[in-house]
C-alpha cells in the first residue's frame, strides 16, 4: 500500500528553484517540465517502497538518483517526508536536510 509523501517546506523551495533555473537557463519550459514529471514518477516510486532508496549516514534517511539530484526522504510510520532535494554536482558540505 502506498504511504502518504509530504514535502518539506525546504523541498519544496528546493524543486522550486531547480525547475526555475532551467527555465531561466534554457530560455524554456520543456527541460523543466520533463525534469518535474520524474520528480513525480520518484515520489510515486518511493511512496510505492520506501526502501529502494540508499542508505545515508543517518539510519532513518535515504536518497533516491533523479539525474543530477537526489531525493532525501525519510518514512516515519505511515508517511514518507521529503526533506530536500539536493544537486550532487554541488559541494556535499553544504548540504542541509532541515
Amino acid at each position: 500500500m502506498a504511504k502518504e509523501v509530504i514535502w518539506s517546506p525546504l523541498a519544496k523551495r528546493k524543486r522550486k528553484e531547480i525547475l526555475e533555473y532551467w527555465i531561466e537557463h534554457n530560455k524554456s519550459n520543456t527541460y523543466s517540465l520533463k525534469l518535474n514529471e520524474l520528480f513525480k514518477q520518484a515520489e510515486h516510486l518511493i511512496s510505492e517502497r520506501p526502501n529502494i532508496g540508499k542508505p545515508t549516514s543517518d539510519k532513518y534517511v535515504r536518497f533516491k538518483i533523479v539525474r543530477d539530484y537526489l531525493i532525501f526522504y525519510e518514512q516515519v510510520d505511515e508517511k514518507v517526508y521529503i526533506l530536500t532535494i539536493w544537486d550532487s554536482r554541488q559541494n556535499p558540505d553544504k548540504l542541509v536536510l532541515q
